[in-house]
């Protein structure tokens, strides 16, 4: 049966509002991220001056204070190819970093052979290692992977914030609140050599894991909370 002209016109309405939806909610979400990442009063300690070929890896939950604070240097970001990777595209392209898309689920071949690429010509990454779907604060060997073909050095980062806002997601994502006190803390470089062993490079991802977890709990008692 043919639609009425008011279906019609509904049906019209909805295809419009999915089509605009993924720009309004990205618009406000970044503009809500600078307005808060504007008043963070953000500590950073460990970093070295020289970060070409290196994998930042800091737990997807506490992605917000890294990359307000990084933002414009060029960092190099994986966002999934999901409906939700297109919003967060937007955030981060504005943000001035450069993005790679793939995930786990779809398109990660390409993505690790692109982020190999870029980090040999002497780019620079920041990877959030538990990311997309977890489980939070557990290494997924994709970065490590990566780092052993590139040559490129991982280096795990805590990040924290006060006060906060922490989410019932399954990441706990932390959203500070305006004019909060951050704190970022860059441990030791982790290396993989190309012919390393599957136990060298299961330990290296462990080493990795524990760094992160390490160091989260030293910038949350940096900032006077429990860790």
């Amino acid at each position: 049966m043919r639609r009425s002209g008011k279906e019609a016109w509904l049906g019209h309405l909805k295809a419009k509002w999915r089509e605009i939806r993924p720009n309004l909610i990205s618009g406000f979400l970044y503009w809500a991220s600078r307005t808060i990442g504007a008043t963070l009063r953000t500590t950073a300690k460990g970093f070295p001056e020289d970060d070409s070929r290196t994998i930042f890896c800091g737990w997807h939950g506490r992605s917000m204070v890294f990359s307000n604070y990084f933002r414009g240097r060029g960092y190099w970001v994986i966002i999934s190819q999901s409906r939700d990777g297109e919003m967060q595209n937007t955030i981060f392209t504005r943000l001035g970093f450069k993005t790679i898309r793939g995930s786990t689920g779809r398109g990660g071949a390409r993505a690790a052979v692109e982020s190999i690429r870029v980090l040999r010509e002497g780019g620079t990454m920041a990877i959030t290692p538990d990311g997309p779907r977890g489980p939070s604060g557990v290494v997924q060997g994709g970065v490590v992977l990566m780092a052993q073909r590139s040559g490129a050095r991982m280096i795990p980062v805590g990040v924290s914030a006060r006060p906060r806002i922490l989410f019932k997601s399954w990441d706990r994502y932390l959203i500070p609140w305006p004019f909060a006190r951050g704190c970022l803390i860059a441990g030791e470089p982790i290396t993989l050599s190309k012919d390393a062993s599957e136990e060298e490079v299961e330990a290296a991802r462990l080493k990795l894991e524990t760094e992160c977890q390490r160091l989260q709990v030293e910038a949350e008692r940096q900032l006077g909370l429990p860790g």
